[in-house]
């Protein structure tokens, strides 16, 4: 009963960090790309409301990527 509940949380878990690599992805070929047109790239973020749930959505992505990096690992062994 209690593996029940604990599935759909493990895939909500895993489909926010995988979303959240893969938008970080997108992003860095989209700063690439700006940085080979322009030579440069700059942004701003002036809704602190914005700011704040990329930083938090950035911590998840950096645990979650280190999450799977150690269960990779392990699972050489």
């Amino acid at each position: 009963m209690k593996s029940m509940r604990i599935k759909p949380l493990l895939i909500l878990i895993h489909s926010l960090g995988l979303s959240c690599l893969g938008g970080a992805i997108f992003l860095q070929m989209l700063v690439f790309l700006d940085i080979l047109y322009q030579g440069y790239f700059m942004a701003t973020e002036k809704n602190i409301i914005v700011l704040s749930f990329e930083i938090a959505t950035s911590f998840f992505a950096l645990a979650y990527f280190v999450y799977l990096y150690q269960r990779s690992i392990r699972s050489m062994r």
